[in-house]
């Protein structure tokens, strides 16, 4: 599995310690920066780098952050193809990878440490879609995307 790992500068520092983790367990990922605290990026940016790779597949999943997780969530899911989940708990966490099948994580840099976000994360990469009827619900999601479901 490759990680596509992306923030702005209100999270940078949570997300090198997120890299760091995955580094530590062994887990490839792509950096999509930004690569220092003082290095402005604005949040819609390091969505698109970062989903662009998963759409294309050059990614299988992506964990993103901003300050609070969500603006880079609402960047991520214009991302045709994109599910990101901003997830603060753990059962979210599990859940919109259960579920959701979602494929991009969002976490606020200024909301949780460094400890709790590992956890997520863990989880995130963990856990599988359980397919199902949760598959009908994603593919009605993915359908409202392409514009198939309007009423």
């Amino acid at each position: 599995m490759k990680i596509a790992l992306s923030c702005d500068h209100g999270g940078f520092e949570l997300k090198e310690a997120i890299r760091a983790h995955l580094e530590e367990i062994g887990v490839e990922y792509h950096d999509f920066g930004t690569y220092a605290a003082d290095e402005a990026r604005d949040y819609p940016y390091a969505a698109l780098y970062a989903c662009n790779a998963i759409v294309a597949g050059e990614c299988d999943r992506g964990v993103l952050v901003c300050g609070t997780g969500i603006g880079i969530s609402m960047a991520a899911n214009k991302v045709k193809g994109i599910r990101a989940a901003c997830c603060s708990d753990y059962f979210s966490a599990k859940y919109t990878r259960l579920h959701n099948d979602a494929n991009a994580l969002c976490l606020g840099g200024r909301v949780l440490g460094p400890g709790l976000a590992i956890e997520l994360v863990d989880v995130f990469l963990k856990t599988e879609f359980e397919g199902g009827r949760h598959a009908r619900r994603v593919g009605q999601i993915m359908d409202i995307q392409d514009g198939k479901i309007t009423e």
